[in-house]
């Protein structure tokens, strides 16, 4: 499952630059086609609603119609008066108004209101340098670090500093930004990490110049569409 989230990003493509010296490197991802990532913003985008997520629909006229409901497996919801309808991937307020058009052919003019109770199929994507990389549930507002933390933590040879996050976005370029979580993790300094949003994916680079070469194959060439160029001394057993 995650494997096809990533490869959905193969229109964005990648440039990744590794250049070291001695016993270091630096890891540059960037976009090679520019106009295809659009600025970065923290804002949140709009939550779409998925499998497993618990609704609370108010009737506000007429309360003795509201009613709790879940987003079956096909992606539907089942109401009591607007019906059986599509809610796979819109956002809440989209299906409010779906919810309001449809019991409008049962009530005169219904005020309806759509909350989400529970968001459970909100997940976000961890791989790379990470103990367990994988699919993750995504809880309210969490940070780059806890998601990392979620895949069981930093691996030995991971490049902290350097940790890349791509926000995709349904019908817009998708968005890239490296975080910084080296000073956090080793003095406590400011946490530079941001608040991840559903469908984010978290990706941390190797660092050991011994692995580059199993780092391209199995986290580049095969999951994630970088083009690279690299230029690294071959000092094996080097401490990052």
């Amino acid at each position: 499952m995650a494997l096809n989230l990533i490869r959905r990003l193969a229109v964005v493509g990648l440039t990744l630059i590794l250049t070291a010296c001695g016993t270091t490197q630096s890891i540059s991802p960037r976009e090679r086609e520019p106009h295809r990532f659009a600025p970065w913003s923290d804002a949140a985008p709009a939550y779409r609603l998925g499998v497993g997520d618990r609704l609370k629909i108010d009737y506000l006229l007429t309360p003795e119609l509201t009613q709790d409901a879940v987003v079956e497996p096909d992606g539907f919801v089942s109401l009591r008066v607007a019906g059986r309808l599509a809610a796979q991937n819109l956002t809440p307020s989209e299906l409010e108004g779906a919810v309001r058009d449809a019991s409008a052919r049962r009530l005169r003019q219904p005020i309806v209101s759509l909350s989400v109770t529970e968001a459970r199929s909100a997940r976000i994507i961890v791989g790379g340098a990470v103990q367990r990389p994988g699919v993750y549930p995504l809880s309210a507002r969490a940070s780059t670090l806890e998601a990392i933390m979620l895949a069981g933590g930093f691996s030995p040879e991971s490049r902290m500093d350097q940790v890349v996050v791509i926000r995709q976005r349904p019908g817009a370029p998708a968005m890239l930004r490296t975080i910084d979580l080296r000073r956090f993790v080793e003095s406590g300094g400011a946490d530079t990490g941001i608040a991840l949003a559903s469908e984010d994916i978290v990706f941390v680079p190797r660092s050991r110049i011994a692995e580059v070469d199993l780092w391209i194959d199995q986290y580049v060439n095969r999951l994630l569409p970088f083009s690279r160029s690299i230029s690294y001394t071959n000092t094996y057993g080097a401490v990052p």
